[in-house]
């Protein structure tokens, strides 16, 4: 019996915009199945309700996404007032309502609490693992488990709109930052109780807008294809974005071609122009500036890899 392909090798980063109503995980077995691909990963969970940002990465690239995991995210959220769910979102059963006495002087008074350096405690219905099992997997059973606090930034926060008891606000965050938490934190602060009616990532790391993918348009190129009689990867892979842009905030340390062959065998190496000890960098090589990894300047002011791309020429 011949073996069933599980996909071909395929590298980069595509950028979804996630619709709403399905899960992260959904949306990445969907975009890996018209790709074909053999290997792909998300880079952090959207709820099902939210749309938006959603990078996901394929081949080579999923060795770095964890950096696009610790970056900086947008977004945009309305609130309702006077409503708190079990969720802190409209995907959950409300389990309070009060009477909104609210004012735009108290909600920005409120609002701007919020910004710099908190303590904020994940929601039981997040994705964090508790015992090794997601933490709304226990609330779902009704369990409660404890939960650390962790700690986070909010770089700006920026009320739109406030009208008929909604919130309408655009946030830009640290990594870890839980949008639903801060709703519903607000609404207590204000004394109303809160929740999510619609959250939408706009940015992640320094992601363009105008390169997001919808699945519906990634279906449209899977049929164009298949009508033209073509491989769907001609039409598919020019969306792709190089894998690279998954570490392009990091610093470049730029290496001699000679140096690449111990970089990539994992040897760490003397090389020019490096950052501070201690400092993550994206390698390149030559002119071209192939990149080839990511690597870390030890103590003695070495070149130390860390994560090195395969199959690349030495």
């Amino acid at each position: 019996m011949a073996r069933r392909r599980k996909g071909r090798p395929v590298d980069g980063v595509i950028l979804l915009d996630k619709p709403t109503g399905i899960t992260s995980n959904d949306a990445l077995q969907k975009v890996k199945r018209i790709f074909f691909a053999e290997k792909a990963g998300h880079t952090g969970a959207l709820d099902p309700l939210a749309t938006g940002m959603l990078p996901i990465c394929f081949g080579e690239a999923t060795k770095f996404s964890q950096f696009l995991l610790d970056s900086d995210k947008r977004y945009r959220v309305i609130a309702k007032l006077g409503e708190r769910t079990d969720t802190s979102d409209s995907d959950g059963e409300v389990v309070e309502t009060r009477d909104v006495k609210v004012d735009r002087g108290q909600l920005e008074r409120c609002i701007a609490k919020f910004r710099g350096t908190t303590d904020q405690i994940p929601s039981m219905y997040s994705a964090l693992k508790y015992q090794g099992r997601p933490l709304y997997e226990y609330a779902r059973e009704g369990i409660e488990v404890p939960r650390e606090s962790r700690k986070i930034t909010v770089y700006s926060v920026e009320l739109l709109r406030f009208s008929d008891n909604e919130v309408e606000m655009e946030l830009h965050v640290s990594k870890g930052t839980y949008i639903r938490t801060i709703v519903d934190d607000l609404g207590e602060m204000l004394g109303c109780g809160a929740h999510v009616t619609y959250l939408r990532r706009t940015g992640v790391s320094n992601y363009p807008l105008d390169r997001m993918v919808t699945l519906e348009q990634l279906d449209a190129l899977l049929a164009q294809a298949q009508e033209q009689d073509i491989a769907p990867r001609e039409l598919l892979d020019p969306l792709l974005l190089p894998t690279d842009t998954a570490v392009q905030d990091l610093p470049e340390v730029n290496i001699l071609p000679m140096l690449a062959t111990y970089i990539l065998h994992g040897n760490p190496v003397q090389a020019g122009r490096v950052p501070a000890t201690g400092t993550q960098v994206r390698i390149t090589v030559g002119e071209p500036r192939e990149f080839i990894g990511v690597g870390v300047i030890d103590e003695e002011g070495m070149l130390a890899p860390k994560r090195v791309m395969a199959n690349k020429p030495a």
